[in-house]
């Protein structure tokens, strides 16, 4: 099994800037690539982006391409989420994920282990 611990959530203002992180442990060779979702109060849980641990591909969904970045340190087994620029509507539980393949990235079925959340405020 892989465990996921995320950090970093918090209360910003509008404009303002936080950085996510998300821990690996346990089995994670088993982990091809690490994934980024959120979840809003009565809506589903929307892809935010993704990377491989190899070669650092990534994919931003383009509601956050420009604002948000995705990047990892494999020494760390640790994957970040740096959001620049927020909106309110950015306001959700941000939740790391683990997949075994790159295929199917942006969608939640694909990954097999989630970290616990962390919540995102951004006041107008």
């Amino acid at each position: 099994q892989v465990q996921l611990v995320e950090s970093g959530g918090g209360l910003v203002q509008a404009g303002g800037s936080l950085r996510l992180s998300c821990a690996a442990s346990g089995r994670t060779s088993s982990s091809f690539a690490m994934g980024w979702f959120r979840q809003a109060p009565g809506k589903e849980r929307e892809f935010v982006a993704a990377i491989t641990w190899n070669f650092a591909l990534t994919w931003h969904a383009d509601s956050v391409k420009g604002r948000f970045t995705i990047s990892r340190d494999n020494a760390k087994n640790t994957v970040y989420l740096q959001m620049n620029s927020l909106k309110p509507e950015d306001t959700a539980v941000y939740y790391c994920a683990s997949s075994p393949r790159w295929v199917r990235r942006t969608v939640a079925a694909e990954y097999d282990y989630w970290g616990q959340g962390t919540q995102v405020t951004v006041s107008s």
